[in-house]
């Protein structure tokens, strides 16, 4: 197995992880920590990509990390905003 595949597989489960926890109630999907393993997970599953390139699965997986992404951005301006 390579190393790419390697983090692939640890974005899928990352991202599953994620909302398995929230499905069953045990983590908000707006709050910093699922949004930051959707965020890095779809960035671990990019990252195989990269090594066995996949249109449709590139367009998924970007968009995946944009969405968490923006919301992690949403987060941290407000938190700016508060102060």
């Amino acid at each position: 197995m390579r190393l790419t595949d390697a983090a692939g597989l640890v974005g899928v489960l990352a991202i599953l992880l994620a909302y398995a926890a929230a499905t069953l109630g045990r983590l908000d999907p707006k709050r910093p920590l699922s949004l930051f393993a959707n965020f890095a997970g779809a960035g671990l599953i990019l990252l195989s990509l990269a090594h066995d390139f996949n249109l449709s699965a590139v367009a998924m997986e970007g968009s995946w990390a944009l969405v968490s992404l923006a919301g992690l951005l949403r987060i941290g301006w407000s938190r700016l905003r508060g102060r």
